[in-house]
């Protein structure tokens, strides 16, 4: 991937780019293009945005929830041409950023116990590790690592 990364908010648009992308990273977990258009529709507690190339073409998305003092990191995908080239780390940055902008002081996720990429960026980026959920994913088979990170260092 060469060229710059714009995060935009995420339109319709872009869940029509992302929905062939949605199945292959998330398998069983898969959220539907109706699953993600009334996410964007709670405007008050919900928060998604894509990441593009300059030219418009679909790098990433991502979304938390924020209620009261708390947010959820509710998805984090990247599509597989664009990988390992810090565009997961801009689109959490940037739903960290906008979570303390409204009021959460911590931050919540889950992600795969066998998703060592993802489990290394939240860790980077101040996560720790709360817990384990067992057979969270894949219909039971897979278990998920709870995290959480303070906010109150967020600038």
């Amino acid at each position: 991937m060469t060229g710059s990364v714009v995060v935009v908010a995420m339109t319709g648009a872009h869940i029509d780019a992302l929905m062939p992308y949605e199945r292959q990273l998330f398998g069983t977990e898969a959220w539907t293009a109706a699953g993600y258009r009334d996410e964007l529709a709670d405007r008050r507690h919900r928060y998604y945005i894509a990441a593009e190339t300059g030219a418009g073409e679909l790098l990433g998305w991502a979304g938390v929830r924020v209620v009261g003092a708390e947010a959820e990191i509710l998805t984090v995908g990247v599509v597989p041409s664009a990988r390992r080239a810090g565009v997961g780390r801009r689109l959490l940055l940037d739903l960290l950023a906008e979570a303390h902008r409204r009021g959460a002081r911590e931050a919540f996720l889950e992600v795969r116990v066998d998703n060592d990429a993802a489990r290394r960026l939240y860790a980077g980026e101040g996560f720790v590790e709360l817990g384990v959920r067992r057979g969270y994913y894949d219909g039971g088979r897979v278990d998920a690592v709870t995290m959480r990170r303070e906010l109150g260092e967020m600038v």
